[in-house]
């Protein structure tokens, strides 16, 4: 999926994840910020990448913000907030069909 304009997906709340993701200047950048990243940060990376690579998603620029969100927040959140970058959120897409 190509990434056609900034979105935001998720929340600052504890428990969840604020994922942005905006074009590319080549290849995927990602930027990440956790309160648990001694623990959990490679993990949380692995996660985000896996996710963009599976939508196929190879430019853009992503920003994370977690708050000690599990695997399958941070999966819902880059899911949603690609779907929302392309404008295909408001078409009848099968949430979580994609990830899996």
């Amino acid at each position: 999926m190509e990434i056609q304009k900034a979105a935001v997906a998720g929340t600052l709340e504890s428990s969840d994840a604020q994922v942005t993701v905006e074009p590319g200047a080549g290849g995927v950048q990602l930027e990440l910020s956790s309160s648990v990243m001694n623990q959990y940060g490679r993990q949380i990376r692995a996660t985000v990448l896996e996710t963009l690579e599976r939508l196929g998603v190879t430019d853009a620029q992503v920003t994370v913000v977690d708050k000690g969100a599990l695997d399958c927040t941070l999966k819902a959140r880059v899911e949603c907030a690609v779907f929302r970058s392309c404008g295909q959120s408001a078409q009848n897409i099968p949430w979580g069909g994609v990830v899996r």
